[in-house]
């Protein structure tokens, strides 16, 4: 019998949702958005959606085709959404999911992708994979190194291509191989969103409707110490980081990875210095 996905509003305990995400690889938390901040995100997306082109090259052919030919992007959010870099990046509840899966492993995490992904009618279902195997040259096994998440910022449903999760695959080997049916699709309101790791089997769903998208933001954070698949600093321009509270300055990378106090040493400085320190006396 296919495992279905809990739920769980926001308001919910942490530790709630913590064990449902540990048990099952992945969990949808219901009204994960205020809805003022819904609203006002997609007020900011829609001017660069409306520009954003089908035919968008990507980095090689295979990463294209994964992205597919029916789906409008907008990357670089921060630089874009004032709201997206303040009060979805720092969402508390995502942070807090982060605190206890990734600080272990960790002095601070980042934010490795924040992409929105307008899934129009026609888009093929995505490969079912891990995120985390963007980072395939880790010593295996590992601890979890991403906590990831896709916003509803519209209602998915399973026929305009809900995001499909495999619960309990976090738990598998890596060879083993998920049918297609144990995929469960994760319809949502808008503002909901599935919080899952970076070792859970997942995929974008078929959009078989004629005239709806999904418009959705994949919304991911990763171990501080590990290269990005966004590069923050350069998609986020120095002046709009100068504006942002320095949470989000922090989350966007531009702190220092400081692990002395764990043993370890600093990556991410600037003249021997945390750059997001620099940012706040005006150095930089």
């Amino acid at each position: 019998m296919t495992q279905a996905i809990q739920r769980l509003d926001a308001a919910a305990p942490v530790d709630s949702i913590l064990a449902a995400l540990e048990r099952d690889g992945a969990v949808i938390v219901r009204r994960l958005l205020p809805p003022e901040v819904l609203e006002r995100l997609n007020q900011e997306l829609a001017p660069w959606l409306d520009e954003s082109s089908l035919a968008r090259p990507c980095i090689n052919p295979a990463i294209e085709w994964f992205m597919g030919k029916t789906t409008r992007h907008v990357t670089g959010v921060a630089a874009k959404s004032q709201t997206f870099a303040t009060d979805v990046l720092c969402n508390p509840t995502l942070l807090a999911i982060c605190d206890a899966i990734l600080l272990p492993s960790c002095a601070r995490y980042q934010l490795n992708v924040g992409h929105v992904l307008d899934r129009g009618p026609g888009a093929e279902p995505q490969l079912l994979h891990r995120d985390q195997l963007v980072w395939n040259d880790l010593p295996k096994p590992h601890p979890e190194v991403q906590v990831a998440s896709v916003l509803a910022l519209e209602p998915f449903t399973a026929a305009n291509g809900a995001t499909r999760v495999v619960p309990g695959s976090h738990r598998w080997p890596l060879d083993r191989v998920p049918l297609e049916e144990e995929a469960v699709p994760a319809e949502m309101d808008a503002g909901d969103g599935i919080v899952y790791l970076g070792s859970t089997v997942h995929g974008g769903g078929a959009n078989t409707t004629r005239d709806r998208s999904r418009r959705g933001m994949h919304l991911s954070y990763v171990l501080g110490w590990l290269r990005t698949e966004e590069n923050n600093y350069i998609s986020t321009p120095l002046e709009v980081v100068r504006s942002l509270p320095r949470q989000s300055q922090e989350l966007l990378g531009f702190a220092a990875h400081d692990a002395v106090a764990r043993g370890g040493g600093y990556l991410g400085a600037v003249d021997v210095r945390d750059p997001v320190e620099m940012l706040e006396s005006g150095d930089l």
